[in-house]
This record gives structure tokens, C-alpha cells and sequence, in this order.
């Protein structure tokens, strides 16, 4: 198998994330103080322009911060919104029209910085008594005043697979997906299962086909709101599809020339994933494969 080239979405933060900072209460008040230091300019969780991230001086900040880290010699921080965001992804086009016109730098640097203000957002209380957290360690904690548990931002597993057989690969749309889009299948990994046993298990739960031989390819950070993409490829048995309708809408095998139509000029038999997305890199990969 050939390796996969090219740049990944979301990947390749260019971000000092100086740990040694975050544990310095007392130089992070400095920075703040000291007039350097950078705010991350957002609407919420959204970025403000396109074309680049923007940043603003951070003076005498009444939100609750999160220290990114250092860039080009600066500190970097971003402000925890009063809310999370629960809408997908998907389903906000102008949102994802942003996103798809950041430089990969800034889009790898915005995903990290969602990730953690949005679960800033939503943990404002502790998970084992219910008492009202504070944010720690730069942002990148959250202590319990009452009974003194520590939490710390979550990072879900999820595998996405290309599923082959015959030289044609298995693409399946959910209802959320926009008007004719086809990816490729993915789920959680659930406690207790490796990788290769998730892979295994979703495919046949959502299309009702046996796979093997799974195989890792590469990995992506999905900030929506906070997972890393597991990609993997694996090898049906059979063609045969008896799908979940609670999973999937829809899913059918693809060809070789199908999925380059689709992905290379824009047109075919099916609408692929955006360009940001980690199943359109995968596209990609397996139509370079020899």
C-alpha cells in the first residue's frame, strides 16, 4: 500500500502549545498584563474571516480564557463562549464555507481552539457532584471547588473505513448528509474494542456486510466537537447490503471511474465529502493506489 501524501485537514498546527507555560499561573498573568498577548477573534465558535484567522490585542479581557500557546513569539489566547454548539457541522453551510477557505495552518490552529472552548462550554459543572468548575492549567483543565475532581478535555475515537470489494468501494449517505453526498461509513469505538474490531462491527451493523483484513491508514482532528478519525480500509466478502435505515439512507458500491468523476471534476453519481474532511482524503488515497 502506498502512503498517504498530501496535507490533512485540520492537521499541522504550526502552535507552541509550551506546556511549561500552562502550568505558570503567575507568567500567564503576565502575559495577559503585559499587553503582547493575542485574542482569537470568533462569533461564538465560528471563525470571523475567511481568508485568515484574525487576531486582536487582548486587553483587560472579561470572558474566561484559554491559553493556545505561542506563535511567531506571541501568546495566543481564545475566549470561552457562553454556549456550545450542538448544530453539525454539515448542517451550517456558511460556516463551512469558511472553513473550507482558511489557509491549512489556520485551519489546523482554529480546530484545536474549537475543540477546547467548546468543552469549556459545556462542562461548566462537575460530572461527579454537580458543583460549578474553574477553569485550569491555562484552559486546558477544569478543577471542582467542591469536591476537588479534575477534568480534562475529551478526544473521542471514531473509525472511518473504505470498505472494497470487486475493485468497487461501499459509500453510504445519512439523512443529515446534504443533497446527494456519499462518504464513507465511520462510527465510535466503543469501550472495550480495539480499532479493527470497530471497523469490523460498524460495517456490519449499518450495511450488514462481514469485512476483514483492516488495515490503519492515517489519522485526521475532527473538531466537531472534538474526535481524532481513525481511517482504516478493509476487504468485504461480499456485495451484498442490508442496511440500518436508523444509520443510513442509503449506500451503494462505486467504481474506480465513478469516484474519480466525483472527486477530481467535481461531477458523477454522487456529491464526495468537502475537501476538509478526512473521507475526501481517503478518496483521494485510494484513487492513487496502483
Amino acid at each position: 500500500m502506498m502512503p498517504m501524501t498530501g496535507a490533512i485537514g485540520f492537521a499541522g498546527s504550526p502552535i507552541d502549545r509550551a506546556d511549561a507555560l500552562r502550568r505558570d499561573p503567575a507568567r500567564l498573568a503576565a502575559l495577559i498584563a503585559g499587553g503582547e498577548a493575542l485574542l482569537l477573534e470568533l462569533d461564538g465558535l465560528a471563525p470571523v474571516a475567511a481568508e485568515a484567522l484574525r487576531w486582536l490585542p487582548l486587553k483587560s479581557p472579561d470572558a474566561e480564557l484559554v491559553f493556545l500557546g505561542l506563535l511567531d513569539g506571541r501568546a495566543r489566547f481564545a475566549a470561552v463562549p457562553v454556549a456550545g454548539d450542538a448544530d453539525p457541522v454539515l448542517a451550517r453551510q456558511a460556516l463551512w464555507q469558511a472553513i473550507e477557505q482558511l489557509p491549512a495552518a489556520d485551519l489546523a490552529l482554529y480546530g484545536g481552539a474549537r475543540s477546547l472552548l467548546d468543552w469549556h462550554a459545556r462542562h461548566r459543572f462537575c460530572a461527579n457532584c454537580g458543583g460549578p468548575t474553574a477553569s485550569a492549567k491555562g484552559g486546558w483543565q477544569r478543577d471542582c471547588g467542591a469536591c476537588g475532581a479534575s477534568h480534562f478535555p475529551r478526544t473521542d475515537p471514531v473509525a472511518i473505513m473504505l470498505v472494497e470489494h470487486g475493485g468497487k468501494l461501499l459509500l453510504g449517505r445519512q439523512p443529515r448528509f446534504p443533497p446527494g453526498r456519499y462518504s464513507a461509513l465511520a462510527g465510535f469505538v466503543e469501550p472495550g474494542e480495539t480499532l479493527e474490531e470497530a471497523v469490523t462491527r460498524e460495517v456490519q451493523e449499518e450495511a450488514g456486510v462481514t469485512v476483514g483484513n483492516v488495515r490503519y491508514l492515517f489519522s485526521q482532528p475532527w473538531p466537531f466537537p472534538s474526535q481524532l478519525m481513525l481511517a482504516c480500509i478493509a476487504q468485504a466478502e461480499t456485495d451484498r447490503l442490508t442496511l440500518d435505515a436508523e444509520e443510513l439512507e442509503d449506500a451503494r458500491w462505486y467504481t474506480r471511474e465513478e469516484v474519480a468523476l466525483a472527486i477530481q471534476a467535481g461531477e458523477g453519481p454522487f456529491n464526495p465529502p468537502p475537501s476538509r474532511a478526512v473521507a475526501h482524503t481517503m478518496l483521494r488515497w485510494w484513487l492513487d493506489q496502483p
